[in-house]
């Protein structure tokens, strides 16, 4: 992992080389559109207030319980028993991401959505309300937390989510097996680079012409960068954004010509 000062000098160079909010000299209309109406979409949905005041309840929770942490996010908080505002101060996906993952649920519309990494349910919940008519699988490692997000999920009346509590390499095989594949997925799981690559070959197998992969944290350290790169120079792999904080990564076999985009958000 990253040290601050060490991720805020990788940042100023990633804006400094990134294409401009605006996208200007952008050549791919497919992504100029993303751009436009959907990164720099500010709209105020309706379903976003709710959230917040889940996400405000958190932040303010003194609760302690019991988690064990299956992946490398641990070297933020080492004790077993934890505070669920801490928790949520490190863990959950800030509301820009959250939002962006909204709006791009919202416009592609996917059937199957596969979240690795529940937390409390924020970033889930935006995307469940964001695609009413998707159905969502959330995996979680810690079953108090778990507890915690089905128990949000129930407060904003959101009836499409499967919510799978336990270790990711036993819970992600059994249900990939189960689908026929998915739409989008968004991967906040084991921040390491053997982890990562391995998930991204399982989601890879199950993938359709449409299907997307978002992975977080593609700069937090030497080896998920490794990862990241790897990722971006997969055959199989069309197109890529990097926004930073997370990367996002296309299938789609209308782009003749692999594409690689860094973007300022």
């Amino acid at each position: 992992m990253y040290s601050a000062s060490q991720l805020a000098k990788k940042y100023i160079s990633f804006y400094l080389k990134a294409s401009s909010r605006k996208g200007h000299g952008i050549h791919s209309p497919f992504v100029f559109d993303f751009i436009k109406h959907i990164k720099n979409d500010k709209s105020d949905y309706e379903a976003y207030k709710p959230i917040e005041e889940i996400r405000k309840q958190l932040l303010k929770n003194k609760s302690i319980i019991p988690v064990q942490d299956f992946g490398a996010g641990s070297a933020v908080i080492k004790s077993k028993d934890r505070f669920v505002y801490k928790i949520a101060q490190s863990s959950l996906k800030s509301k820009r991401f959250a939002r962006l993952f909204f709006r791009i649920i919202k416009k592609f519309e996917p059937p199957i959505i596969i979240e690795l990494g529940t937390s409390f349910g924020i970033t889930t919940a935006y995307m469940a309300a964001a695609g009413p008519q998707s159905k969502i699988y959330s995996l979680e490692g810690a079953p108090a937390i778990a507890a915690i997000a089905k128990m949000n999920f129930e407060k904003l009346h959101l009836q499409n989510i499967g919510l799978i509590a336990g270790d990711f390499k036993d819970s992600l095989p059994k249900l990939l097996a189960q689908l026929p594949s998915f739409d989008f997925a968004f991967i906040d799981g084991n921040h390491r680079k053997a982890p990562t690559l391995d998930y991204f070959k399982r989601f890879k197998e199950k993938r359709n012409d449409n299907s997307l992969l978002i992975f977080d944290d593609i700069h937090w350290s030497n080896e998920m960068e490794e990862a990241w790169q790897s990722i971006q120079q997969d055959a199989e792999v069309t197109l890529t954004i990097d926004l930073f904080y997370v990367g996002i990564v296309f299938f789609k076999k209308e782009f003749k010509v692999k594409q690689h985009f860094s973007l300022r958000f």
